[in-house]
């Protein structure tokens, strides 16, 4: 039997513009696990952050013109502020099976979600492994429960299915990619819709390809891309609408960055 098994990692990401436009974006992140015999448990958490300040106009005397620099005047806003964290731990029934249950907790402040508490079970499999590459599909129960901008909380009852790819491209290079989609096995009140959502109709899809690239032996660079799909958005976070009006936030969240990572063991 192997001994016990440590992996650690942070990743750091930053970017500032000043002058005509000024933001300020910041990312972050930090993985965890530690395995001894049949069991692992690990940790994940992530956290993205972006402020902007942009020129805009107010005709303060009413003319009908701008025709002065007191009617310019900068507004600053988040336009990103979002994090997850992530606990599991894993029982393994044999090398490339397992049973795993997991606590989750986030917030995505401009998609609508003040907070979201949730947990998960299911069984991992090892579908695929060779000396370059290696893939693993789960499929489960999600449960979260979604405080939102607006209206009541909902509680989701989720059927999930992920799967995950991994493979190094060359020395140094790796390549590796993630699916996950859940779907709502319960009705749901939502206050952005009066018919709320029935089985099957709140569909969320989760996916993520990422190039990392070693620059020593413990540091490394990546680039990456997530996408986040949701069928049934949150209500907007848009402040000063009409009593009553709760319109959906956007369906499909996108995000590219680049980060730098540094491996502790």
């Amino acid at each position: 039997m192997k001994g016990t098994e440590y992996e650690a990692s942070a990743e750091a990401g930053i970017v500032f513009t000043t002058g005509n436009s000024e933001t300020t974006t910041i990312t972050g992140g930090a993985k965890a696990s530690r395995k001894t015999g049949k069991n692992k448990v690990s940790a994940e958490g992530n956290v993205t952050y972006a402020r902007s300040s942009l020129r805009v106009i107010d005709d303060l005397n009413g003319n009908g013109m701008i025709d002065n620099t007191d009617e310019i005047t900068t507004e600053t806003s988040t336009t990103a502020e979002q994090f997850a964290l992530k606990a599991r731990y894993d029982r393994f029934l044999t090398e490339f099976n397992s049973l795993f249950i997991a606590a989750l907790v986030s917030r995505d402040l401009p998609a609508g979600k003040e907070s979201v508490i949730g947990a998960q079970a299911g069984y991992s499999r090892q579908l695929y492994k060779s000396k370059t590459a290696e893939a693993v599909g789960e499929f489960g129960y999600d449960f979260s429960r979604e405080d939102l901008v607006a209206g009541d909380a909902v509680d989701i009852h989720s059927a999930r299915a992920f799967v995950g790819f991994k493979a190094d491209m060359t020395e140094g290079a790796t390549f590796e990619t993630s699916g996950e989609v859940l779907t709502n096995l319960n009705h749901e009140n939502l206050p952005t819709r009066t018919n709320g959502a029935d089985f099957g109709e709140d569909t969320r899809v989760n996916f993520k390809a990422a190039v990392s690239a070693k620059l020593g032996k413990r540091a490394s660079v990546q680039t990456s891309i997530e996408a986040h799909y949701d069928n049934r958005p949150a209500p907007a976070n848009i402040k000063g609408l009409a009593m009553g009006f709760v319109p959906e936030a956007t369906k499909l969240d996108t995000m590219m960055k680049a980060s730098f990572i540094y491996t502790f063991f």
